[in-house]
């Protein structure tokens, strides 16, 4: 992408649930071992489809995340690819144990999808926001975590998940995403940041329904004399180091995540700069529990907006 190309394609807003049962269902067709397995979630997994065409192959535990886990990790023990579908808040909170013992340290071949993830479901409060589930996942062995950026990012991690043996997190917002412009050859690749703009200024690093918004932050910085670099890092764990230390070497680091500052995005990247190659860092994200509100009040309160994400970059360059 040229350093001038906008942020993204049109001004129309894509679900990258759709992206994903699409995927799912365009899967499951030709591999007979895909199956999904969700928590009273059918809808709001928008698995009706797959219901449809694979009446067989969904498996519905009720409201008993904990149970879920435990059945996909029986099916990939009985040779299935499990896709293991809710709301990411209750998927990962509710099932911790269950994922630590039985997919991480059994290193079982489930995809775990958290639907809604980060503050989609603003206005039910902090116990349905989910900010916290990507700094509980990395912190395990074995298990990839995912967090793409639009729909064809969201396609390409359902179909990179189900090809690679073992344990997966896909993080997928319900909150609408521009399709970002990308060449026509853009290739996804598990732990392989993507730099959708250049810059030697300061570097912006950022996943999920933040991308958008930093590319959006790299243009108002351009017209300010500020040459940003704009870097999606979908994957979380395994991290591409080599971009973070590329990344460090420009005038500092703004990393920008729905969700928490502790632990998260932020957290990994300055692991890695700290120890490796220190450079002026600000961590935008949440900082605990949240207020209840819509949540695009949460990303404005917080300042995770593209004149929030511009601000910060300044700060980092004292400007």
């Amino acid at each position: 992408m040229s350093a001038a190309a906008p942020a993204a394609i049109g001004a129309k807003l894509f679900d990258c649930r759709d992206a994903y049962v699409a995927a799912l269902e365009d899967l499951a067709a030709t591999d007979p071992r895909i199956v999904a397995v969700v928590n009273d979630s059918v809808g709001s997994s928008k698995l009706g489809g797959f219901r449809t065409r694979f009446p067989e192959r969904l498996i519905n535990v009720g409201i008993a995340e904990q149970n879920m886990v435990g059945v996909g990790a029986g099916l990939a023990n009985g040779g299935k690819i499990a896709f293991v579908s809710g709301a990411a808040c209750f998927l990962t909170a509710r099932s911790l144990e269950q994922v630590k013992a039985d997919l991480a340290y059994s290193n079982a071949n489930v995809k775990l999808c958290g639907i809604s993830s980060g503050v989609a479901y603003g206005e039910l409060g902090p116990t349905h926001h989910s900010i916290e589930d990507v700094a509980w996942l990395r912190t395990m062995g074995n298990i990839t975590v995912l967090v793409p950026a639009d729909p064809w990012e969201t396609d390409q991690a359902i179909r990179a998940a189900a090809a690679l043996a073992g344990p997966v997190f896909i993080r997928l917002s319900r909150m609408g995403v521009p399709a970002l412009e990308r060449p026509a050859d853009a290739s996804f690749t598990i732990g392989k940041a993507e730099t959708l703009r250049k810059g030697s200024d300061v570097a912006i690093i950022a996943n999920g329904t933040m991308v958008w918004r930093a590319l959006d932050a790299a243009a108002a910085l351009a017209g300010q004399g500020i040459a940003a670099r704009v870097i999606n890092m979908s994957t979380i764990t395994p991290l591409d180091e080599a971009a973070i230390l590329a990344a460090a070497q420009t005038g500092g680091i703004v990393t920008v995540e729905e969700g928490s500052v502790r632990g998260g995005l932020g957290g990994a990247v300055a692991e890695i700069v700290t120890t490796r190659f220190p450079c002026p860092m600000r961590i935008l994200g949440f900082p605990g529990f949240l207020p209840t509100g819509s949540a695009e009040f949460l990303m404005e309160h917080f300042g995770l907006t593209a004149a929030g994400i511009a601000a910060a970059a300044r700060a980092v360059l004292g400007r």
